[in-house]
This record gives structure tokens, C-alpha cells and sequence, in this order.
């Protein structure tokens, strides 16, 4: 009699709490498309600026002269990574198909390539705009203070003239436990006659910014890329990011996904090799449409 290996569960994996972009937003901005690839791995940013305007005169002819200038920001992609895996055709018939590549595949995106490419994503934003010696605010966010530095992270846009609509704030869960409780937070309270009374205490929206709310472990300044992604020695917790998807580009260069049947040359297993080439930057000129809070 043959011996049966198959485990009697369902075919489905019954993964918990599966991983999202949770910085879909940003890999989705409008300036993917608007740049142009010098090379595979080179994008030039066009930066044009002009002189202001002068009182006319109709008596006398202005000496006509040259009043804009350009010069081009490059953009060089490095973020090269792949992952593969070999699959025994007998492990996927005595698991009853659990460990089909399908299967597999899917639980690598959901729990190890979408949250490295979060982390990946605010990191090298982080990252960028230090650069361009720009400072995070250091702060013990408090239910007291939330507010007053949420007002001045937006003040300081205003003042920048970056676009109101489309800006998001990402919070950490504390912080978005703050801001429900913050005192300045007006709510609508309705409790409906004759029915069990619903408080909704949802804060999605702050003025016309969006909140989204971003686990802990994906808002770091750095993190450690050797082999997945972990917190880098030196990463501080980002407690709140104001960002407009337009100070943003995140280009993929290349990407593909392979999977070859079993053969002599992978000892009669199937083999799977995916490789992509892509990147993060903010652009220079609208880095003040960005800005940090971080841990004290």
C-alpha cells in the first residue's frame, strides 16, 4: 500500500493579516510617465526657470536678452534585487497542492517583496531629502501636541505653495490612536433611536489630507536590504510623513518573471527567477512637499 504524504487542509493557505503597499499612492505618482530614460538605468529630470516680470515702457524698446535658464537632474537607478526558489513536483502533490508556485509566489509578495518595497520606499525618501539638508522634527507626539504639529508641517507647506489636495499624511498605529484622542478633534457622535448605538471614531481626514496608517515596522529611516528587510543599526521610528505624490518618482527600469518545468539541469524540479530594476527619489525642487516627524 503507498504511503500518503498529502496533510488533509485546504489547498488555500490561510495566511493572516497579508501585506498591502501600504505607499501604493507614491509607486503610483503621475511623474513615472513624464521623464526621460537617458539609458536603462538613467532618467533626466528637466528643471527650467525664468526671471520675473518688469514694468512695460511705451516709449523706449527693452534690450531683448536671454531670461530662462535649464538644467537637468539625473536620476541613476541602483535598487537591483531578484528572488528564486526550487519546487519539487512531488512536494507539490503531497501537499495537496499547498506548495503549487502559485501559492508560493503569492505568500513571497504578500510577506516579504511588498513590505521590502514599502520600507524600501520611505527609507529612501527619508534618505533623499536629508540630503538635501533638510531636518526632521524630533518630538514626543502627545495628545496635546499632535494637532499644533500637524498645523505646522501644513503651515510650512502653504508657505512653499505645494498643492493642498493629494497631500497624505502616514502615521504609525500610535500615532492614529493619538490623533482619534487628540483634544482639538471635533467628532460627529450619531446613535440612531431604537437601534444598538454605533460611535464611529474613524479619522481618515485631517482638513483635506488623507491619513494612511502604516505599521511601525515599515516607518523607519533605514533599514538593512542584504537579504529582505530588516531595521538598519541606525533607524529611527518616522512617527508621521507629509508627502504629495508629486514630489515623488518611483521608475521601474525592468522587471520580469520566469518559470522553467523541471529538466536534468534542475535535477527534475521547477525552477522560478523573477529579477527587477527599479528606484525611489524625490525631486529636488519640491522637496519642501515633504516633511518628517520622528522619535524624540
Amino acid at each position: 500500500m503507498a504511503t500518503n504524504y498529502a496533510k488533509e487542509y485546504s489547498r488555500e493557505l490561510a495566511q493572516v493579516f497579508p501585506y498591502q503597499l501600504y505607499f501604493g499612492a507614491l509607486y503610483n505618482t503621475p511623474n513615472d510617465n513624464r521623464y526621460k530614460w537617458v539609458n536603462a538605468k538613467t532618467i533626466e529630470i528637466p528643471v527650467i526657470s525664468t526671471t520675473g516680470r518688469k514694468d512695460a515702457n511705451r516709449d523706449t524698446i527693452a534690450a531683448a536678452a536671454k531670461r530662462h535658464s535649464n538644467e537637468w537632474e539625473t536620476k541613476t537607478l541602483t535598487n537591483e534585487r531578484y528572488w528564486d526558489t526550487l519546487v519539487h513536483p512531488m512536494d507539490i502533490i503531497q501537499t495537496n497542492m499547498v506548495l503549487s508556485i502559485a501559492n508560493i509566489t503569492r505568500v513571497y509578495n504578500e510577506e516579504q517583496k511588498f513590505p521590502e518595497m514599502d520600507a524600501y520606499c520611505i527609507s529612501k525618501i527619508y534618505s533623499d531629502w536629508t540630503a538635501l539638508s533638510k531636518t526632521a522634527t524630533e518630538l514626543a507626539l502627545t495628545v496635546e501636541n499632535i494637532l499644533t504639529q500637524f498645523d505646522s508641517m501644513m503651515e510650512k507647506m502653504d508657505n512653499k505653495r505645494v498643492p493642498t489636495m493629494g497631500r497624505i499624511l502616514y502615521v504609525t498605529p500610535h500615532i492614529k490612536t493619538l490623533l482619534k484622542n487628540a483634544k482639538e478633534i471635533v467628532r460627529n457622535i450619531s446613535v440612531d433611536k431604537g437601534t444598538a448605538s454605533t460611535i464611529q471614531r474613524t479619522v481618515s481626514r485631517i482638513d483635506e489630507v488623507d491619513i494612511q496608517e502604516v505599521p511601525e515596522e515599515l516607518m523607519k529611516t533605514a533599514y538593512d536590504f542584504t537579504e529582505g528587510w530588516k531595521a538598519g543599526v541606525s533607524a529611527k521610528q518616522i512617527q508621521m510623513c507629509l508627502i504629495h505624490p508629486l514630489a515623488v518618482i518611483t521608475p521601474v527600469s525592468y522587471e520580469s518573471a520566469c518559470l522553467d518545468e523541471p529538466c536534468a539541469k534542475t535535477q527534475n524540479k521547477y525552477y522560478y527567477y523573477e529579477e527587477s530594476f527599479e528606484d525611489v527619489f524625490i525631486l529636488n525642487n519640491k522637496a519642501d512637499a515633504i516633511d518628517f516627524v520622528i522619535e524624540a
